[in-house]
């Protein structure tokens, strides 16, 4: 039995089969053979099994994404058809007297270096995608399951980090539970977990290579260790513990339907983060109020060009009827620093986090900006729909937005197209958004304090360091005198003011935003009863 460890993100028991994601594949070497024809023909038939893999992705990825980000597929399709590229593994094959695999590995990295060489943007983009489908005939030539395949049966995910792209093909409903290498506690793996009630633990010490792929292993996300090839022994009392936790989830789930207020009476509105229309059903399933926070910007990313107002409109329309009165609060895309979309422009930054991301990114995009905002007036008719601008630092942003919005309202009206009273609201994450809320307050509807990237720049400690990651701390008293402020700042302005950062499912931090003004939580769905729980029998104001 091998024992890794790692920084547990979300607690939790799992006990199954370990899926490698990402691993490095080996390098191939050459290996000559004396039957081309046999060659030639294992080659073809990984190329039918290949192109039947890519029509079942497409379909899978209609359903979940849509179809343009489902596109990528039949790109990828209509390359392993391309008769030159056919042609050249075949001649390498037969000039050569070498094995099928070393063929195509010599076969795409040529056309990746050719692609590379164009002028054309689009054309340079397609370097990726030839490397993509010559590994996915390599791994079937070699008979194996390639990574966008290998959730077929329920298992535990092995990889480096995954980034958002990769968090969007997931076939979530058999994830048993994340272990990564690489990662922090605000990592999309660690965000995915939360919103999934699935074990994760990150910063691990577990060798990412092919090795692992199909072993038994079980998972301790509550002391941050990974088992693998676990005994008897060490399985008995995990399994005890698996069984607890289905026990607590049952006593939670008695809370469904309650009001959330603490126990001398103040009302707490308790909302879910949600990263996607998918993510929907674990928001009900948890009995959230709304969605306090609907990450917009994960329709962007993983994809060639930006999603269309039309697929927009579907994905705000498909949540908030699923909603249906309840509150659905879109944060326009918030990409830059590590999200990142390759068809918008991103110069080298020394530090992305302080650079072009947020507002920032959206005014410098107004086409696109513009078209989301089409998209969320027109959905807003379906239900209770807000827009929420993220790191704001100053009232021109806020009125340069207003100002975007506006011409978009004016837009449909002309065009007769309807549309809901859609409030707007800013997210205050930076000290400059606290310091000035005052007058911020004065411009909006609502403040949604981002408590991740607020205690990242009040104390200038980048959270993804796991080298400083003892510095950030959202206790810290420079951080809850910012939101003191900020709450006092809305209230006098008759505004409410929420978290929808971490923080908000701190269960230890949780009186103390109740005490500072906090009128609604916003966290990841699984979350929601725990908290309801403990802001039942808290009383922010103690008699006496």
């Amino acid at each position: 039995m091998e024992i890794y460890n790692g920084k547990s993100v979300y607690g939790g028991i799992a006990i199954g089969k370990i899926a490698v994601i990402g691993a490095k594949e080996e390098v191939i070497v050459p290996v000559s053979v004396a039957n081309t024809a046999y060659e030639k023909e294992r080659f073809k038939k990984a190329l039918l099994k290949s192109k039947e893999q890519l029509t079942e992705l497409y379909s899978t990825a209609v359903e979940t994404v849509g179809k343009e980000s489902a596109e990528i597929f039949e790109i990828h399709k209509m390359m392993l058809e391309d008769t030159d590229y056919i042609e050249n593994v075949e001649k390498i094959i037969d000039e050569e007297k070498i094995m099928a695999e070393y063929a195509v590995s010599k076969t795409g990295q040529e056309f990746s270096e050719r692609f590379l060489k164009m002028d054309s943007e689009y054309m340079r983009e397609r370097s990726a995608d030839v490397t993509d489908i010559s590994q996915r005939v390599i791994s079937n030539l070699k008979g194996k399951i390639p990574d966008g395949q290998k959730l077929c049966e329920k298992v535990i995910i092995v990889a480096e980090d995954l980034t958002p792209s990769e968090t969007i093909s997931l076939d979530r409903k058999n994830i048993l539970a994340f272990v990564t290498a690489g990662g922090s506690t605000l990592s999309h793996t660690a965000i995915l977990a939360g919103i999934m009630n699935i074990p994760a633990i990150v910063a691990s010490n577990i060798p990412v290579d092919n090795s692992l792929d199909g072993s038994i292993a079980a998972v301790d996300a509550y002391s941050g260790k990974i088992y693998i090839n676990p005994d008897n022994a060490l399985l008995t009392p995990l399994r005890k513990r698996l069984d607890e936790d289905k026990k607590r989830y049952l006593e939670l789930s008695k809370l469904r339907g309650m009001e959330t207020k603490t126990k001398d009476g103040k009302k707490i509105s308790l909302l879910a983060n949600i990263s996607s229309s998918k993510d929907v059903s674990y928001a009900l399933e948890n009995d959230a109020e709304g969605i306090g926070l609907f990450r917009s910007e994960f329709l962007y990313v993983g994809r060639t060009k930006p999603p269309s107002e039309e697929e927009q409109f579907e994905a705000y329309k498909e949540v908030a009827q699923k909603m249906q009165s309840k509150t659905v609060i879109i944060r326009t895309f918030d990409l830059g620093a590590d999200k990142r979309a390759d068809y918008l422009t991103f110069e080298d930054e020394e530090n992305p986090a302080l650079g072009v991301r947020g507002i920032r990114l959206s005014l410098e995009n107004e086409e696109i900006f513009k078209t989301q905002l089409r998209a969320i007036y027109r959905a807003s008719v379906y239900g209770n729909i807000s827009i929420m601008y993220p790191m704001i630092i100053s009232e021109e942003e806020v009125k340069r937005a207003k100002l975007i919005s506006e011409q978009v309202r004016n837009e449909l009206k002309e065009k007769n197209i309807l549309f809901g009273n859609v409030e707007e609201g800013v997210m205050i994450e930076t000290p400059a958004a606290a310091l000035i809320s005052d007058k911020l307050a004065r411009m909006v509807d609502f403040f949604s304090i981002g408590t991740n990237d607020l205690t990242q720049y009040t104390l200038a400690v980048d959270r993804q360091n796991s080298r400083i990651g003892n510095l950030y701390d959202v206790m810290h008293l420079s951080v809850l005198n910012l939101i003191k402020m900020t709450c006092e700042n809305a209230h006098k302005n008759s505004i409410w003011v929420g978290v929808c950062g971490e923080m908000g499912g701190d269960i230890d931090a949780c009186k103390t935003l109740l005490s500072l003004g906090i009128d609604e939580l916003s966290v990841s769905p699984t979350k929601i009863l725990p908290l309801r729980e403990i802001i039942s029998k808290i009383e922010v104001f103690p008699k006496g």
